[in-house]
């Protein structure tokens, strides 16, 4: 047997019993530490574990479900509207040249009172019809001196001819007089922009010197505490059975409504509805805005209302909500609701009453993984 081959067979059985460590700066980091078992995480059934310290920080809270009578609820599509009655357009019945008025220009937002002066529009004409102008006013002007000296004659022969034809003069200087100035101030007339109701500018479309249209539209007024929504609905006998309604614009804002009345004409099938805003302070709605009208009728339907915000979209795109089943576990339940009113929402299935339900922070449990 050769002498150099023992050597070799002896490393070669030592580094199959023992294990090899990497040198200096090749090493491959710490194992993983095992996960803590305090952290908030999905479990395998699909529940959240959340301790108690993450549901104060996350500002969980819960409420007791409470099975009710509710009223049945239907979601129209609105848009709001001026009041006919609380707002106004301000439009020129002529053509002409924009000037600010006494206060200058009213600006989006300003507040006006009606009969006040929010522009002039300056009488722009043409050449022709300026020089007809001019000529008419040259003969006026011809016709008063000829009737000035007229009636002053006449006036030296007092007592010789009668009173009749000397007044009969005077008055034919007056007139005279009169139509001058009415076709030398036609010329460059203005016609004075006033606002027709009390309100706010909601819409202003002039700056100084532009050139305006008869019947355009210059200023819009509105007076925000007086809006009025419009629906349209395609069920004729809805009208005979609103019991309340209210217009959420989709940004946490619900603005209640009082029933005015229905149109008795369809508009591309579909009746009018007209809703007034309820109360006098401003609401959080604007002339054009898309709204969603949520109508309560007198029927009642078996639910438990909560929160619109305790209900959440799961992984599959489905209406869910966390109920607090233990000190820190919560389970998702897949429910159906209808809408109540802007704010609330009705579980028709899906949820028992005396269930806790996450009313505040569901969407952060939901985001546990």
């Amino acid at each position: 047997m050769n002498k150099h081959l023992f050597p070799v067979a002896a490393i070669a059985t030592l580094l199959s019993i023992h294990p090899v460590w990497a040198g200096e700066g090749h090493d491959h980091g710490a194992p993983a530490s095992a996960a803590t078992g305090n952290a908030p995480k999905r479990q395998p059934d699909g529940s959240v574990f959340l301790p108690k310290t993450s549901q104060r920080q996350l500002a969980v809270r819960t409420v007791v479900t409470e099975s009710k009578e509710l009223p049945q609820t239907v979601e129209l599509t609105g848009r709001v509207l001026m009041d006919a009655n609380a707002g106004g357009r301000v439009q020129p019945t002529q053509a002409g040249r924009i000037e600010a008025g006494p206060k200058g220009l009213p600006q989006l937002g300003q507040s006006v009172r009606k009969g006040e002066i929010l522009a002039v529009v300056r009488a722009s004409a043409g050449a022709i019809d300026r020089a007809n102008q001019q000529a008419q006013g040259a003969e006026l002007a011809a016709q008063l001196e000829t009737a000035r000296r007229r009636a002053a004659r006449l006036a030296q022969l007092e007592g010789t001819v009668p009173q009749k034809d000397i007044e009969a003069a005077q008055v034919d200087v007056t007139s005279l007089q009169q139509r001058l100035a009415a076709v030398s101030g036609s010329v460059s007339a203005g016609e004075a922009l006033v606002a027709p109701v009390s309100g706010v500018i909601s819409s202003a479309n002039v700056v100084a010197g532009q050139v305006v249209d008869a019947r355009e539209i210059l200023f819009e007024i509105v007076d925000p505490a007086r809006l009025v929504v419009e629906a349209q609905a395609f069920d004729v006998a809805l009208p005979a059975g609103i019991a309340s309604a209210s217009a959420s614009t989709g940004a946490g804002h619900s603005v209640q409504l009082r029933f005015a009345g229905a149109g008795r004409s369809q508009r591309e099938g579909a009746i009018p509805l007209l809703f007034r805003t309820v109360g006098t302070a401003a609401v959080p709605l604007a002339v054009n805005q898309p709204v969603k009208v949520l109508v309560q009728t007198r029927t009642l339907i078996q639910g438990i209302p909560v929160p619109a915000e305790s209900v959440v979209k799961s992984a599959g795109n489905q209406d869910i909500v966390w109920v607090h089943t233990e000190a820190e576990a919560f389970e998702a339940r897949p429910v159906r609701t209808v809408p109540l009113d802007g704010a609330s929402v009705s579980v028709v299935n899906g949820l028992k009453a005396g269930e806790r339900v996450v009313t505040q922070g569901a969407a952060l449990v939901n985001q546990v993984r």
